[in-house]
């Protein structure tokens, strides 16, 4: 992390100033601060892999007393939960002589069902919506430099779209930063997914630890039903968004509909009230999804009451005391290529004459359950006249390129994203 972006961090529990500790375990490079101690009035924190962990629990302590001793590289395998063989199977992965990808990474960090939903995240439909979303609010106000900030962000994907979007004036400099209670996610996101993004390692269930109105942009996808401290995170996400900022929370699950993993929800009237200094509006995440695959559009223009959500089982919430940001705003399918393009690793290729075959292929039944409708523009099976699979060109597809970035049968990912352009059967 820069040594400048520390200077926008404060302790979630004293709230004093948080500084780096100038000891052996510092390793400052032009400005980047890669491992050290952080230190404030109450207590010090491990600062590893450029990620400052704000978190006070017995792993966090040992991992300052490896970073004193001189062993990074154990603070970091402690602050990622890797132990024996997993531990093993991760330094190998990191010595060997071809670079990791992101999959090879995740299947070792998180080897269970949570590892499907970040490798597919790019075409699940409730990313589809908050990815719109995000790029039409830049859209609004492109030349403002505050930071933005993606809360409980995961390993990044949706950071990366705060990051990279589509603003007119591009050079603009505004800092990214995201932040999950989990390191070994943000390790993810800084290693592939996003790595100019600045990552915090913290608890929203604490205070957060940034100064007051500082961001222009708090998105917060998915993860806020399954906050318990709902009030003091809300009342937190307002301190630290600028007066004329933009809150975005969407895919909130309602109490009143039937959801996956619901978590802790609440009505949507509950969801308004946390945030009503803000100037909230409801919409239908549905009418959000339909608006966006039928006419490429975000349109914010008409909030809906509680009453005329009803029980429909999601929702977003858009807050901000500026009336500009609750319009319609185009957001066709970007076409440009920031990192490589890929074929959606939701497929199995079979190349045979030079035309590849594709066939959707859900990784396992509850995945399929949870984010089938992504069957509204993924197609079962296609047949495209080139090799996709080594590297792609958008010339190879002539006039089938839009469509398929459209329909997210090729997706612009990461470099090293995935160990395979496409799942070969």
């Amino acid at each position: 992390m820069r040594d400048t972006s520390l200077d926008l961090l404060g302790c979630p529990f004293c709230g004093a100033r948080i500084a780096v500790v100038d000891n052996e375990a510092l390793v400052n490079r032009n400005g980047m601060v890669e491992f050290g101690v952080l230190g404030c009035e109450c207590c010090a924190f491990p600062l590893v892999d450029g990620i400052p962990v704000l978190i006070a629990n017995d792993v966090t302590r040992r991992a300052v007393r490896a970073l004193e001793a001189g062993r990074p590289e154990l603070a970091l395998q402690d602050l990622l939960g890797l132990h024996g063989k997993r531990a093993e199977q991760f330094t190998a992965l990191l010595a060997r002589n071809t670079r990791a990808t992101y999959q090879e990474a995740l299947k070792i960090l998180s080897p269970d069902a949570e590892g499907d939903y970040f490798l597919y995240r790019f075409s699940d439909p409730t990313y589809l919506t908050a990815e719109a979303l995000v790029r039409s609010v830049n859209q609004s106000h492109p030349t403002t430099t505050r930071p933005v900030l993606d809360l409980c962000g995961g390993s990044g994907h949706l950071t990366r779209v705060l990051a990279n979007t589509d603003r007119p004036d591009s050079s603009i400099a505004r800092e990214t930063f995201v932040v999950d209670l989990h390191f070994w996610k943000l390790w993810l996101a800084t290693r592939f997914i996003t790595p100019r993004c600045a990552a915090v390692c913290c608890n929203v269930d604490a205070p957060l630890p940034f100064t007051t109105d500082l961001f222009s942009i708090v998105v917060l996808t998915d993860a806020f039903p399954y906050v318990w401290h709902k009030r003091l995170c809300a009342t937190e996400i307002m301190r630290v968004t600028a007066p004329n900022g933009v809150i975005l929370l969407p895919h909130l699950h309602s109490t009143l509909g039937k959801n996956v993993s619901a978590g802790n929800t609440l009505t949507p009237g509950g969801y308004r009230d946390l945030f009503t200094p803000y100037n909230p509006k409801l919409f239908n995440d549905a009418t959000l999804f339909e608006g966006l695959l039928e006419h490429q559009v975000v349109d914010l223009t008409q909030g809906l009451s509680p009453t005329e959500l009803g029980q429909d089982p999601v929702l977003t919430l858009v807050a901000s005391r500026r009336k500009d940001y609750f319009r319609r705003q185009s957001v066709p399918s970007p076409l440009s290529v920031t990192g490589e393009l890929m074929v959606n690793p939701l497929y199995r290729i079979k190349l045979i004459d030079g035309k590849s075959i594709l066939k959707l292929s859900f990784p396992t039944a509850e995945y399929e359950d949870e984010f089938g409708t992504c069957r509204r523009y993924l197609p079962d099976t296609m047949t495209i006249d080139a090799d996709l699979t080594g590297h792609i060109e958008p010339s190879m597809l002539k006039v089938h390129y839009e469509e398929l970035r459209r329909r997210r049968v090729l997706i612009d990912a990461p470099k090293f994203y995935s160990t395979a352009k496409g799942k070969l059967q």
